[in-house]
């Protein structure tokens, strides 16, 4: 992405080393996270970055539409409808042309996630395609990365 370019990092966590590494990049990042003690150390990791301590189903998403959404880690921690909410809201606050990439493993399956405590849930690659496609988002590439994540890429291609 060029430079100055506006990115908002949901499930931002404390800032690293995702965040940390956008903002080296010279783009303009937004963060947004759940956990108040995450979003404690992100201001003290990242202290002149914008940051929401809320839900992202529920944010104001500081109220504006960015060029890049990212969402690494946070897909799954969602129940299923709450995963289908918050594909619409990416095509919401994604600016034409805007880009979005977030991980979720790519079969179906459930677990129960041993850092959160959480039942995780990935509703397959299949389905995300589907929900990205009804949203006006289309799929530019999927990969995984040496720790097995498997990332959807994917475009704001209508001007809903």
């Amino acid at each position: 992405m060029p430079r100055g370019s506006s990115v908002i990092d949901l499930g931002c966590g404390p800032g690293f080393p995702i965040t940390v590494v956008l903002v080296e990049e010279g783009l303009q990042v937004f963060g947004v996270d759940a956990a108040p003690s995450l979003v404690a150390a992100f201001r003290h990791n990242l202290p002149e970055i914008p940051i929401l301590c809320e839900s992202v189903l529920e944010s104001s998403l500081f109220g504006r539409t960015f060029d890049a959404v990212l969402s690494i880690g946070l897909m799954f921690l969602l129940k299923a409808d709450e995963q289908q909410r918050l594909i619409q809201r990416f095509a919401e606050i994604l600016d034409p042309g805007g880009h979005l990439l977030f991980t979720s493993p790519a079969k179906q399956v459930s677990w129960h996630d041993v850092m959160t405590g959480v039942e995780s849930v990935s509703l397959g690659a299949e389905r995300y395609r589907k929900l990205l496609a009804d949203s006006g988002l289309s799929i530019v590439d999927e990969f995984e990365d040496v720790g097995k994540n498997h990332y959807f890429d994917a475009l704001k291609t209508n001007l809903r």
